[in-house]
């Protein structure tokens, strides 16, 4: 394992948290190394990250028919209404068009789908295609918007043009069109909008509910069960609660500038941050005391029936060693505190989209010879999983297959997940499946472990 080097112009990116408080510098927010083999998506793919779940509009992939793989069964997010998301729908893009052109493709196919499905409102995607033949995708966007009637709005997320968090801003940008065209006279002035929570296996559900019981009301979640409707009317909000700080901070700063509403970040991932997310929220509503005494309620009424339940997980994890690797630095915060409230270490911590600011939060949350990485590599992952003798990896889809090579746990916090994290019923299900994963029998068998296959 000693062998396995880091790829030249890499070094900047990786630090190692040490004893004597050395300097703390790390280069963030830049384009992936070429050769690297970044775990990164695109900016079409982050694009389809923020989007993607708004339940009740049109999708339109205006390219090849194989970026349209990218769809909901990829990212998954769930509705308690219309599934007109889970439809993938392409221009389809062939020889022909990239010559001549595809917007009177794209005309034809929005006109004909509008007819059909009649969405409350359409997204087009801008591929890599898209960018190099000058398609005027804006253009043609006015003109359906002008005969159908519904708001049709072009995602400028050409792949190749930065990484998955420009496809985060283009999404926002977008989103932002329609935000303030909707009516507010009914809003609650003790009600909030959640940005950043995307609805993957029903969180959203578990969050709103809290919030509801406190007495507030949640005008829209951008975009987990998202609907145009709610979208448009986000402006009469007193709050923005940032959940994924990476994808919607810019829409929240925009909603800021345009609206006059404050935005606070938080998480709802482990049992400390979650009750912070509550209070936090009560706390921008001190003339209604009620709203906080009722978060006090359901966070004691929550532990009170949780931490029994993961002292017989901390029994058996205690000692046990964690890489995270995940797409934003703020959930890593929150991981780092859920396991070390069952006893286990955190060895590696990395992200796809962290920036200085978070990095160095990182810093002071780590142990001493954590490695701190971002934009990393499966060569990198598997080096510090394999030198710092790690117990279980949590990632994405991409990176459960670095785990089980290696004979190590893993834990999927990202895509294809289908039991809900977040909340405090959520705290239950990590650790149990982080129990389930790191105490497996199975990897007696595995080659590191001294075993054989």
């Amino acid at each position: 394992m000693e062998q396995i080097g880091i790829l030249e112009g890499r070094e900047k990116q990786i630090f190692e948290k040490k004893d004597g408080g050395q300097a703390f510098d790390i280069s963030c927010e830049t384009t992936s190394l070429s050769g690297s083999v970044s775990q990164r998506a695109c900016v079409f793919c982050g694009s389809r990250v923020v989007l993607y779940p708004v339940a009740d509009a049109l999708h339109l992939v205006h390219g090849p028919i194989g970026c349209a793989a990218y769809t909901w069964d990829i990212r998954g997010a769930v509705s308690s209404g219309p599934e007109l998301h889970r439809l993938s729908f392409s221009t389809d893009l062939r020889e022909m068009d990239v010559i001549y052109g595809g917007e009177k493709k794209l005309y034809a196919s929005l006109i004909e789908l509008i007819e059909k499905f009649s969405p409350k409102a359409a997204f087009i995607y801008s591929t890599c295609i898209i960018g190099l033949i000058g398609d005027d995708i804006d253009a043609v966007c006015r003109k359906v918007a002008k005969e159908t009637g519904i708001p049709v709005l072009p995602v400028h997320s050409e792949g190749f043009k930065g990484t998955k968090k420009d496809g985060y801003k283009a999404a926002c940008t977008a989103l932002m069109k329609l935000v303030g065209t909707g009516p507010i006279e009914d809003i609650s002035p003790y009600s909030i909008n959640i940005l950043g929570e995307f609805n993957l296996a029903g969180e959203a559900w578990i969050i709103r509910k809290y919030y509801e019981e406190m007495g507030i009301e949640v005008v829209s979640t951008m975009t987990g069960d998202g609907r145009v409707g709610a979208v448009r009317r986000a402006h009469g909000a007193t709050l923005n609660v940032v959940q994924c700080s990476g994808s919607m901070t810019s829409l929240a700063k925009d909603m800021e500038a345009k609206y006059g509403i404050p935005y606070i970040r938080v998480s709802y991932f482990g049992i400390e941050d979650m009750s912070a997310a509550l209070y936090d929220v009560a706390k921008h509503f001190p003339d209604r005391p009620e709203i906080m005494e009722k978060a006090k309620e359901i966070v004691s009424r929550e532990v009170r029936n949780l931490y029994p339940k993961l002292q017989k997980f901390k029994a058996a994890l205690s000692g046990k060693k964690a890489a995270i690797y995940v797409g934003g630095a703020f959930k890593t915060f929150s991981l780092i505190k859920a396991l070390r409230s069952v006893g286990m270490s955190v060895v590696l911590a990395g992200s796809q989209t962290g920036n200085k600011e978070d990095y160095l939060a990182l810093k002071e949350m780590c142990d001493e010879g954590t490695v701190i990485v971002d934009d990393s590599n499966p060569v990198e992952l598997s080096k510090f999983i394999l030198e710092k003798e790690a117990d279980l990896l949590i990632g994405g889809v991409k990176e459960r297959p670095i785990a089980f090579k290696l004979g190590v746990g893993f834990c999927d916090h990202n895509h294809e997940r289908k039991i809900p994290l977040a909340g405090f019923e959520g705290m239950y299900n990590f650790i149990l499946e982080v129990y389930q994963s790191v105490m497996s029998p199975v990897w007696q068998f595995a080659p590191r472990k001294g075993g054989s296959l």
